[in-house]
């Protein structure tokens, strides 16, 4: 049989499925289309198959249609997203709601400014020369890769190439980078590209010790395991154990958590359960209150407690409260923050490996996030906190048995505690305080990565940029504190090596400095100075190499690895801020602001609870949800976003270094700083995270 040259209508072609709209918009019908194969194109004269349909020229008018139709609407669906921002951008600019008149952070303003005033000043030079280079080029001065050469230079800036007042100038401006500028902004990118490998290789060796704990499925393992409270085995560890939930003004999640830890499976004759309140508004104590009271009288073993003077802030409410006189009576304190939830299981897969190792003073327990999927804002956080716990901690806790305590989910043996001073309100970060003093009296930490503690995430760019610059501050401060008796200490060289130079310098200090500095700073400047030079490589491969390995603990977030290196280097700014004000006791540095929880579990995560307690508790245990979330609503304060000065001016700095690198035709410098000054845009109109309509 010849082969048909109607090779639509044949069936052992596999075809591309077409969507074909003959009649009515709404039906739409299938049909394949293909090339033709050589076996069709011999015979010109074969007949369609009886029974088949030619497709005339009408119907491929119509799929020609819809796809413009499609098209269409995708460009409309695009061009009203861009007029959704656009106005969203117009109402954030004319509230007029910037960081300056956030009054939660009481800091002087003389210091509050500083900084900004710096990066303010370094924009207006950058457009006054952005505008002085785009003349030069259009009166011929244009300098490529081959022309950054010192001889050429020279020549072209000889009596004999100069033409007029603007071509002196512009040469005496071209001998003044040569001989003065380009020399010491070279010398401090240099500095900057070391410190910046040096901090890479420490990233490449934490992942290889990680890849090694996996490989030889490393874990602490404690002497012996737990057994069901119902077994009835008269060897089972159930040592005195004392919790305390620390909160302050977080009505949103304190219903959860009080409900996670009085389900706690542990006998509750060696369990006691501290509500740390140190709230100062009259209608969150009495919640707080009345959840606790509410929860005592169905059996749990819960006191609350109230500080009339908050001093000291967390320190000083778990100082205040280990100072209680039956604290002599427990053996270990497990700490939960106010939206951390433990599963029932916590204390009988953690205080197991206390037993028979009197030389472990802390076991640590990972996070796990309920709102990771939130927004960008919590996508980008979980990338970090994921290799945080996953990498970090375990390989520390695995090879050195030292680590930060992350001030929540794990549990203390108290001795520990009172053998390295207690809780001492000198920081913000007390957590890291008593980690160190600990370390340095000889005590070992346990992380333990398969216990998880479910938690939140900073939802608003707001509450994230202050956590974070607690986070960052309070290292610097407590490392001017120690730095002094850690030197001191009776520990192995090694050990103050670690503590010194890879705990504090280079992963609180150097990070954030060559960070901020190498790409915010130093990057724009050489565009302007085009003598010194900042490698392709420096600009682009190391940096995603290195996201690359941070982003591989949490392979699910491999889609925002881009986002994730734009936003790591626009959150600079904010740690560098901190980081500076920690080192030199400026600003904020001693100020604490508790984190805003959302609570997004609170009332769905209660009824499951609800719904596991014995039948006899649940008329007096369910708390009223409709009443609590009422009251809360009405005392709520309106929230707002915000415009964040400093990171908006970086946004434009950096955009008109993107637009002086096209003079120089810079093709990979153009388009990092292109993307990192519309990535500085984004949060500095708080673009990013929850958005308050």
């Amino acid at each position: 049989m010849a082969p048909s040259l109607y090779w639509w209508a044949r069936e052992t072609h596999k075809g591309t499925p077409v969507v074909v709209k003959m009649e009515n918009p709404n039906n739409w019908s299938m049909v394949e289309l293909e090339s033709p194969s050589e076996e069709d194109l011999l015979d010109p004269n074969h007949a369609v198959p009886k029974g088949r349909r030619n497709k005339n020229a009408k119907q491929l008018t119509w799929v020609i249609l819809l796809k413009a139709h499609k098209a269409a609407g995708c460009l409309t669906s695009i061009a009203a997203a861009f007029l959704s921002l656009a106005a969203i951008v117009r109402r954030r600019v004319v509230a007029g709601r910037t960081d300056s008149t956030d009054t939660s952070l009481r800091e002087n303003p003389a210091v509050k400014y500083r900084f900004y005033g710096c990066i303010k000043a370094f924009l207006w030079l950058s457009l006054v020369l952005l505008g002085f280079e785009i003349v030069a080029y259009f009166k011929g001065w244009h300098f490529g890769a081959s022309d950054l050469q010192l001889q050429h230079l020279y020549s072209m800036t000889s009596a004999f190439t100069v033409r007029d007042v603007f071509d002196l100038l512009y040469s005496k401006w071209v001998l003044i980078r040569v001989d003065y500028l380009a020399p010491p902004l070279q010398l401090l990118a240099n500095l900057c590209i070391l410190l910046f490998f040096i901090q890479s290789l420490d990233r490449l060796i934490l992942c290889l010790g990680c890849f090694w704990i996996k490989l030889r499925k490393i874990k602490p393992v404690p002497k012996m395991d737990y057994v069901d409270l119902e077994s009835g085995d008269g060897d089972s560890y159930f040592p005195m154990v004392l919790v305390q939930i620390p909160m302050c003004n977080e009505k949103e999640v304190y219903q959860q958590s009080i409900a996670a830890v009085c389900n706690l499976d542990w006998p509750k004759e060696r369990l006691l359960i501290q509500v740390l309140d140190d709230s100062d508004d009259p209608t969150t104590q009495l919640l707080i209150r009345d959840e606790v009271n509410q929860w005592h009288q169905n059996g749990a073993s819960i006191i609350y407690r109230h500080r009339v003077v908050r001093e000291g802030y967390k320190a000083g409410n778990l100082k205040s409260a280990m100072g209680c006189s039956y604290i002599k009576d427990y053996e270990f304190v497990a700490i939960f923050d106010a939206d951390f939830q433990p599963n029932p299981d916590f204390l009988k897969r953690t205080v197991p490996h206390f037993k028979d190792n009197e030389e472990l003073g802390l076991v640590q327990a990972r996070w796990s996030f309920v709102n990771k999927d939130e927004n960008l804002l919590t996508r980008l956080q979980l990338i970090n906190l994921v290799f945080h716990f996953e990498v970090e901690q375990q390989v520390n806790g695995v090879f050195l048995n030292f680590f930060g305590f992350n001030g929540t989910a794990g549990v203390w043996r108290i001795k520990a505690l009172e053998e390295s001073g207690g809780w001492l309100e000198r920081t913000t970060v007390e957590d890291m305080d008593i980690a160190v003093r600990a370390h340095l009296h000889g005590w070992k930490f346990v992380f333990l990565n398969d216990v998880e503690c479910q938690c939140e995430l900073p939802e608003s760019y707001e509450a994230y940029r202050k956590q974070q610059h607690r986070w960052h501050s309070g290292p610097m401060q407590l490392f001017r504190l120690c730095l002094p008796a850690i030197i001191q200490a009776k520990i192995s060289f090694w050990k103050k090596t670690n503590l010194i130079f890879l705990f504090f310098l280079l992963r609180k200090l150097i990070l954030p400095f060559y960070s901020f500095t190498l790409f915010c700073i130093i990057l724009p400047m050489t565009m302007f100075v085009p003598e010194a030079t900042l490698p392709s490589w420096v600009v682009c491969y190391v940096p995603a190499t290195m996201s690359f390995l941070n982003i591989l603990p949490a392979p699910k977030s491999f889609p925002f690895i881009v986002p994730y290196l734009l936003f790591e280097n626009t959150m600079s700014v904010t740690k560098f801020n901190a980081m500076i004000s920690g080192l030199f006791q400026l600003g904020s540095a001693y100020e604490w602001v508790v984190t805003k929880k959302m609570g997004r579990l609170s009332e769905g995560d209660l009824v499951s609870l609800v719904e596991t307690l014995p039948t006899h508790q649940r008329g007096s245990s369910e708390p009223n949800l409709e009443e609590i979330v009422q009251k809360a609503h009405n005392s709520k304060k309106k929230k707002h976003n915000r415009i964040y000065t400093k990171e908006l001016a970086l946004a434009f700095l950096l955009l008109t270094a993107a637009a002086r690198s096209l003079l120089s035709a810079q093709g990979v410098h153009f388009y990092f700083l292109l993307f990192q000054g519309a990535s500085f845009l984004l949060v500095g109109l708080d673009l990013i995270g929850e958005q308050v309509v």
